[in-house]
């Protein structure tokens, strides 16, 4: 007999040999129906797979996330079977899951959304079959032999370490090189979609083959596959892409400026300068000191930070002037950092809190750009706190308290908390054994003072500290990460950095990196679909458009504007010959907040008929009221 220990404390024996199913069985025919793989000991399992001896078990379902993993990598499996039944020349390459989808990467004659229905079907048939999913072990000889045919399968081999198994996965006469786990059998995938295809480089690298990338979901219901669908629906209407082009927010020209850097239209570029001057306001109340800094530097500066060693993959080629080598910056840290050490700095100077928006550059391969959430050039609402260690987690606590004010400012309510440690089995972070300890320990500290609720996320660390991100839920519930802050002791010693404490000796200080915005383009490109461009009145390019119903209205359309902009308001009149209802109608679909009317009885009273977003008939306001109401709103 073997004993196995779950979750929840308890202890039971099962038969030697047994599997998690097994396991799930003995407790009840519902668990064993809705279990779809298993952790044993900590490590992924298959649901079918012997357990090893005594041993902790966590069954999972589809209500963990890494239950729905495997459902849908076996549903990339499934996927893969299809197209292989179909196109027998195809060469599979890599399928992995993703959050709520999954792909595969294939080397195949190109394919387009006519030719998924004939892939589902397939799909479909070999769900129906209920094959079971066979976990294999085998040599790496015999891996070779069963994949000779298939380059791409023999390098995914090849990175395979030495000494660790190498194990395929059959379903029904195919089979392919995987670590797993998967469901039992094909029979679990219920309800599926093929998505999309595009192209995607072999390894992303533009060099290589550029292959098929078939992108699908898939869930236990058709019920949740429907709701899902829908909300990709409600995705495309709120794309930032599409609405960035309908409101005039911002433009990309791949083929003049360049893939991945935005170019910012008028009203785009208020919305991101009303965004900045907010944040720039708020800073300043609370001690932050504004600078500027180049948006090039010697390669040398980012050889002392080290990022030219663990970050050099994402940064641009070097320019050369003079025989010294210039790069464009890929991050504002080591210019705040110079800022810092070029004037001697006593205990009584920290903490230091240096701000700016500042523009950085990465190399991101084409393939991944995506309208302003994957670009090449981004700003950062980027500071960096120099500070005593004895100040360190009352700094880092300012700076969360920061962070929940501007999401509060937002409406971005319904976020969560990760607490983002190394990888003790990377080689990519920097600095010491020490300084990560204590900076692990300040975060750590910080968010239980605050009393904070967090995950904790291994190998999610920057390069030179521990962090705590902050994850956000969109309207349509995606997540996206947005701020950041991050406890640095590495910068400091690689510095040199130094102050002198109240004994008269040299300290080193301790650095905070934080970014409540993150990548500005990014943050507007999250805020536009969040809102589906229709922006709280602060935010809006356009708080207000003036119509006037006829021509001889345009006079006091062009005061009440006059009136307003000289209140601070942003107001446009539309003096087009078209109709009242068409000029609202045009207001309505550039998600103006409010559309002030004016005719005869508004010119002969001084007002406006005042409609809100949404076809809302507000009545007659004075211009007195009208001015009140928009700026209390504004503020609110």
């Amino acid at each position: 007999m073997i004993r196995v220990s779950f979750p929840d404390g308890s202890v039971k024996e099962h038969p030697d040999g047994s599997s998690p199913l097994d396991v799930a069985e003995a407790i009840g025919p519902r668990l064993a129906q809705a279990a779809l793989a298993a952790q044993v000991d900590g490590q992924m399992w298959d649901l079918t797979r012997p357990l090893p001896g005594d041993c902790t078990l966590r069954l999972l379902t589809w209500k963990d996330a890494e239950g729905r993993e495997v459902y849908r990598h076996s549903s990339t499996h499934l996927m893969a079977q299809a197209v292989k039944a179909l196109y027998p020349q195809a060469k599979l390459t890599v399928g992995p899951p993703l959050e709520d989808r999954f792909y595969y990467d294939i080397d195949m004659p190109p394919v387009s959304d006519a030719d998924f229905e004939q892939i589902e079907a397939k799909m479909a048939e070999f769900a129906r079959q209920d094959l079971p999913i066979v976990r294999q072990e085998v040599s790496r000889e015999e891996a070779q032999r069963l994949f000779s045919d298939d380059k791409y399968k023999l390098e995914v081999l090849a990175d395979i370490p030495v000494g660790e198994t190498v194990t395929i996965y059959k379903q029904g006469d195919w089979f392919d090189l995987c670590r797993g786990p998967h469901l039992p059998s094909t029979g679990k995938i219920k309800a599926f979609k093929l998505l999309s295809v595009a192209g995607a480089f072999w390894r992303g690298d533009a060099h290589n083959k550029q292959l098929q990338r078939l992108y699908g979901t898939s869930y236990p219901s058709q019920k949740e596959l429907d709701e899902h669908l829908k909300r990709l629906e409600e995705a495309k209407a709120r794309d930032h892409r599409k609405l960035g082009r309908e409101l005039g927010l911002f433009m990309i020209s791949p083929d003049l400026v360049g893939p991945g850097l935005p170019l910012w239209l008028p009203k785009g570029a208020i919305l991101r300068g009303t965004l900045e001057s907010w944040l720039k306001e708020v800073q300043l109340e609370r001690g932050y000191l504004p600078v500027i800094t180049p948006h090039i530097a010697k390669v040398d500066l980012y050889k002392t930070s080290g990022h030219w060693y663990q970050f050099r993959e994402n940064m641009f080629a070097p320019m050369e002037e003079e025989g010294v080598e210039y790069v464009l910056k890929p991050v504002n840290c080591p210019h705040h950092i110079m800022i810092y050490k070029h004037e001697p700095r006593s205990y009584r100077d920290l903490p230091l809190r240096l701000a700016e928006f500042g523009t950085t550059y990465r190399h991101e391969q084409t393939g991944e750009l995506s309208g302003l959430t994957r670009v090449r050039g981004f700003t950062v609402d980027d500071s960096h706190i120099f500070c005593r260690p004895d100040q360190l987690v009352d700094e880092f606590k300012k700076v969360v308290a920061l962070i929940m004010f501007v999401f509060d400012r937002l409406g971005l309510q319904d976020f969560r908390a990760r607490v983002g440690l190394r990888d003790p089995e990377s080689s990519k972070y920097i600095g010491t054994e020490e300084g990560w300890k204590l900076s692990t320990e300040a975060i750590l500290s910080a968010v239980r003072e605050l009393g904070l609720e967090h995950t904790v996320a291994e190998g999610e660390a920057a390069m030179y500290g521990p962090k705590l991100d902050f994850v956000v839920r969109d309207a349509l519930g995606r997540e996206w990460q947005l701020g950041t802050c991050q406890v640095d002791y590495s910068l400091p010693e690689r510095f040199e950095l130094e102050y002198t404490g109240s004994d008269g000796q040299k300290h080193r200080p301790v650095m905070i990196h934080r970014a409540p915005f993150g990548s500005l383009e990014r943050f507007v490109g999250v805020l536009i679909e969040h809102f589906a461009g229709a922006f709280p009145l602060w935010l809006s390019p356009v708080q207000l458009k003036v119509i006037p119903i006829a021509d001889r209205h345009n006079e006091h359309a062009q005061y009440v504007a006059s009136e307003l902009k000289k209140a601070g308001l942003r107001v446009e009149v539309d003096q087009d010959n078209a109709k009242v209802g068409a000029k609202i109608a045009i207001a309505e679909s550039q998600k103006v907040p409010y559309m002030a009317v004016v005719g005869d009885k508004e010119a002969e009273s001084g007002g406006v008929s005042l409609r809100g977003r949404g076809r809302q008939d507000l009545g007659a306001l004075s211009l007195e009221a009208l001015v009140e109401k928009l700026r209390d709103e504004s503020a609110a």
